[in-house]
C-alpha cells in the first residue's frame, strides 16, 4: 500500500511545539495551501491542513518557521479517533510529517514579517522562542547558518579578479 503525501503551503500561525510526559518533542501546525483552480468567482480558495511532526524535526521546525512562512512538508496522512468531553465520538485526519524544507530565505521571510507589522491594524507577530534541552547546540548552528546566506548574489561579483578554474575542477 501507498501512503504518501507532499503539500507545499504556508503556515497559517506558528506551530505549537509541546512535549509529551516521556518528554518526546510534538508540534501541531496547519499549513494553508492553494487550490490548482480558482472558484467561479476568479479567486483561488485554499485548503487548511491539519499536520503533526514529531521528535528533533518538531523542534527544529519550532524554531525555523512561524506564522506565513513558506514550507514544503512529506509525510503520510493518517486518520485517528477519540471520544471527546460530551461522549462523542471525533474523527481527526492530519498529515503526519517524516521531512519538511523551508523554501523562502530568511530575508524574504523578515521582509513579510516587516510589511505585515506595519499594516494598520496589525499587532505584530509574536515570535515563539523554545529552549531545546535535548538538543546539541553544535547541530543547530550550522543549519542555522546554512539558510543565513540563502538567496545571495554572485560571490565573486565584487572581487574584480578573473576565476581560474581548470577542467579537471569541472563535474561534467
Amino acid at each position: 500500500m501507498i501512503n504518501n503525501v507532499v503539500l507545499v503551503g504556508r503556515l497559517t500561525k506558528d506551530a505549537d511545539l509541546r512535549y509529551t510526559s516521556n518528554g518526546t518533542a510534538v508540534a501541531t501546525f496547519s499549513l494553508a495551501v492553494n487550490r490548482p483552480f480558482t472558484n467561479q468567482k476568479g479567486e483561488r480558495d485554499a485548503d487548511f491542513i491539519n499536520c503533526v511532526i514529531w521528535r528533533k524535526s518538531a523542534e527544529s521546525f519550532a524554531n525555523f518557521t512561524r506564522k506565513g512562512a513558506l514550507v514544503g512538508v512529506e509525510g503520510r496522512i493518517q486518520t485517528r479517533s477519540y471520544d471527546n468531553q460530551q461522549g462523542q465520538r471525533v474523527y481527526v485526519t492530519e498529515i503526519v510529517v517524516e521531512t519538511f524544507s523551508l523554501l523562502e530565505s530568511k530575508a524574504k521571510s523578515d521582509e513579510r514579517k516587516d510589511q505585515n507589522d506595519s499594516q494598520p491594524g496589525s499587532h505584530g507577530s509574536q515570535q515563539k522562542t523554545y529552549n531545546n534541552t535535548q538538543s546539541n547546540s553544535q547541530d543547530a548552528a550550522p543549519r542555522n547558518q546554512q539558510y543565513q546566506n540563502f538567496g545571495n548574489s554572485d560571490p565573486f561579483e565584487k572581487s574584480g579578479q578573473p576565476i581560474d578554474i581548470s577542467d579537471d575542477d569541472l563535474p561534467f
